[in-house]
């Protein structure tokens, strides 16, 4: 039988998207506090940030914070209303440079990709493989990007999360578990911060201890979990780099950093989930007859509401709008909201971006 050679996979990511590509057009903004979201008004705006430049974060100002608190924060950063279509075209061009580098690619979000370049590099070259990536990125759309590299598709992702922004990061088959083992279990992705907490009253607080911790109680734990994190921890996932199917439905959520009573920055804040929720149907190429809402109040109480269109749409005005009116049954409710999202489902291809209202 023949031995089969690990694979080789990137995780690219790119660097603070939303800013850089508004920095590509306004090259000024290089080295500035930038945030993008909702208009502050002069520290009453509604909504909430949506993306802040390495040096906003810096200073304290992050994603999902209210626009007000940012303004207070850092009213000298340079402020700006999202442009979608910007974003999506940059994130086109992007994913079509990725293609031309590797096997296959599977976008994760409009600025996150995974590459199986098994076949287009070695171990011994894969650094000037993914530095080429990186140049080809950069020269072309004026952007960087961070690079991981790894035999699997978590620990490339870890990799890359260990050297922003425009870091590259190689994790060799030998190296992995010694790469692993003394991080934090916190670095694995999709361990929140209950999942922590389990771990950390049971002595597991590294990924090494996770790897070494017995099977049947890390199951009564973790229940069905268990399994997926042992194989990242062990280092030894095998999930493939595919492209994605046909999305049977397209949905963001975005929690606040605080819970927020004020319903008008749950609504500023639900408007710029619809227009991300818009957007990724743009890149998808399709239209959507079904919307729908979920609002999670304090207590992880959380409802849904939805609507069937009388026709397949691909409005970004008509989503928002239409989000609104499903969101206003909660607006009454005296509780403060924890979290809401925007959904689409039921889709109709397209190969243009016809707008029905």
């Amino acid at each position: 039988m023949a031995l089969r050679l690990p694979r080789i996979v990137f995780h690219a990511d790119m660097d603070a998207f939303y800013v850089a590509c508004e920095r590509r057009r306004a090259p000024d903004l290089a080295g500035t506090p930038v945030v993008i979201g909702a208009d502050p008004k002069g520290g009453q705006g509604r909504g909430v940030v949506m993306a802040a430049s390495y040096e906003a974060r810096d200073l304290g100002v992050t994603s999902g914070m209210p626009i007000s608190q940012a303004w207070r924060r850092l009213p000298n950063a340079v402020y700006r209303i999202p442009d979608y279509d910007l974003y999506g075209d940059v994130s086109e061009s992007v994913m079509g440079i990725l293609r031309e580098f590797a096997d296959v690619v599977e976008q994760a979000s409009i600025d996150e990709a995974y590459l199986d370049v098994t076949s287009r590099t070695t171990w011994d070259t894969v650094r000037e493989h993914a530095l080429a990536v990186k140049r080809a990125v950069r020269d072309r759309e004026g952007i960087t990007c961070t690079v991981g590299v790894a035999p699997n598709k978590s620990c490339a992702k870890i990799a890359g999360e260990s050297q922003k922004p425009d870091g590259l990061t190689v994790v060799t088959p030998e190296r992995i578990r010694a790469f692993l083992d003394p991080l934090p279990v916190s670095r694995i992705s999709g361990v929140g911060p209950r999942t922590e907490e389990v771990l950390t009253e049971a002595g597991v607080r590294t990924v090494g201890e996770l790897a070494r911790f017995s099977g049947d109680r890390l199951k009564e734990l973790l229940g069905k979990n268990a399994v997926w994190l042992w194989g990242i921890a062990r280092g030894i996932e095998e999930l493939p780099v595919e492209e994605r199917p046909d999305p049977k439905s397209l949905s963001v959520e975005r929690t606040f950093e605080r819970d927020v009573l004020d319903w008008e920055v749950v609504l500023g804040t639900l408007d710029d989930i619809a227009e991300n929720v818009w957007q990724r149907a743009r890149l998808e190429k399709v239209r959507f007859r079904n919307v729908g809402v979920r609002v999670r109040f304090e207590g992880f109480e959380t409802h849904s509401r939805e609507r069937t269109l009388a026709t397949h749409v691909d409005d970004p005005a008509v989503l928002t709008r239409i989000a609104r009116e499903l969101a206003a049954e909660f607006q009454w409710d005296p509780r403060p909201v924890r979290m809401v999202g925007v959904r689409v489902s039921h889709f109709s291809r397209s190969g243009g971006q016809r707008r029905l209202a």
